[in-house]
């Protein structure tokens, strides 16, 4: 993984090295590996602390591509806050009208011409039994890959290195995403969800 470390001489602009001069100041390193097509979804985990926003933010500015990421509609329409959020890759979602949205979501991305979506699959930064599953669901159904990103905070190590390609078999997927992120800590480790999803399709999708 030393071959993938990022390096501030590396980086084009002065936006991106300031961003991991940041990083690296707060002792953190960064790793990256490129992404393996225009568009996929980069996993986020584990996610236990209100810093790993900010530490993510610091690693989208460093890369410097425009990585989206879903929150809740009723965030975006706090003053201000609102077009912050949008200015920073946000997406509303009305979790209200679920029908439908993994479908539309897929479709959302594969209109465009580089659509990378970062989702926390626990949903949350205190504990709950699982994953889930909405992540999964979509890349299957945008036929996407993965990119597992976490941050190791023992190590403070930001990875944005592994992919993933699903196959629709679920414990074989799962089990391919649990031995990247093994032994990987966030920074509250009891709060870590374990890697199973939460409910399994009944029937594959065609």
């Amino acid at each position: 993984m030393t071959n993938y470390r990022l390096a501030v001489a590396q980086l084009p602009t002065i936006k991106q090295r300031m961003a991991l001069r940041v990083l690296h100041l707060c002792g953190w390193k960064m790793l990256y590996r490129p992404l393996p097509g225009p568009r996929g979804i980069l996993v986020v985990y584990p996610h236990t602390s209100n810093w790993d926003f900010p530490i993510g933010l610091f690693g989208k500015w460093a890369l410097d591509l425009p990585f989206r990421w879903l929150a809740k509609d009723t965030l975006f329409r706090i003053p201000l806050l609102g077009k912050w959020f949008l200015a920073l890759g946000g997406q509303p979602v009305d979790r209200s009208a679920a029908n439908g949205m993994i479908r539309a979501q897929a479709e959302r991305m594969n209109a465009a011409p580089w659509y990378w979506l970062a989702i926390t699959p626990e949903g949350t930064r205190g504990y709950r039994p699982h994953w889930k599953s909405g992540f999964y669901h979509l890349a299957v159904e945008a036929k996407v890959p993965l990119c597992l990103v976490y941050m190791d905070y023992p190590n403070k190590v930001l990875s944005v290195t592994d992919h993933v390609w699903l196959t629709g078999d679920q414990e074989r997927d799962m089990a391919a995403i649990r031995a990247v992120y093994d032994g990987i800590q966030g920074k509250h480790p009891r709060n870590a969800a374990p890697i199973v999803l939460s409910e399994r399709r009944a029937e594959p999708r065609n």
